[in-house]
């Protein structure tokens, strides 16, 4: 999907591009796209976003939800996990089982009220775990989150406003659910404290 505009050294350094993990969501997108000799009006064919909708995001002026971060994505060829920031330290010995609290991969869209961070050692397998934080009134948005692979949740903290198959389900502490292979859910969080919740999602799709 490399877009050419200056022969064989702008499509190496397209493929060679890697995230500076110090930076915003919105940032890499632009650094990303830009890497990729993308214009903003080639990513809204891409991805059905306007210009100036895109625009904001990449300038951290309108919030960036995870539907609209995997269109993103997909447009600029690259997965979500792409993005998540993560420390680079680590024990060789245990990066392929073990996540240690402190290095966790993280996914920062403090502007749309969410944190996602991964759980899971890596992406190569047929499950992952992720942890998700919603500040009060956060949650996935109007469009919700499309299921790419069956999906349970178990609410750690605070409470979740669960909407499924047109049905709403509130959710607090200590209780889990179980989501379908396909379709479209919501998550809110309606309370006045953060709410987290640990998934597991089958097969890995970030």
């Amino acid at each position: 999907m490399t877009k050419r505009t200056g022969g064989n050294t702008a499509l190496a350094e397209a493929r060679n591009f890697r995230p500076d993990l110090r930076v915003p969501v919105g940032q890499q997108i632009r650094e990303l796209r830009r890497a990729r000799g993308f214009t903003l009006s080639d990513l809204k064919e891409r991805t059905g976003r306007s210009v100036g909708n895109l625009s904001e995001m990449e300038r951290g002026v309108s919030p960036i939800n995870i539907d609209t971060l995997d269109a993103i994505a997909q447009a600029l060829d690259v997965s979500i996990s792409w993005f998540f920031s993560g420390v680079d330290e680590e024990r060789i010995e245990e990066r392929d089982y073990v996540v240690r609290a402190a290095a966790r991969r993280e996914l920062n869209l403090s502007q749309a009220g969410t944190r996602e961070e991964l759980l899971s050692a890596h992406l190569t397998g047929q499950l992952e775990m992720i942890l998700t934080t919603f500040a009060p009134g956060a949650g996935t948005g109007e469009h919700g989150r499309e299921r790419k692979g069956e999906e349970g949740g178990y609410v750690l903290a605070g409470t979740l406003q669960l909407t499924v198959d047109g049905r709403t389900f509130l959710l607090e502490e200590g209780d889990s659910f179980q989501l379908p292979g396909s379709g479209r859910h919501w998550c809110h969080n309606p309370g006045s404290r953060d709410t987290v919740v640990v998934w597991a999602i089958s097969p890995a799709t970030y």
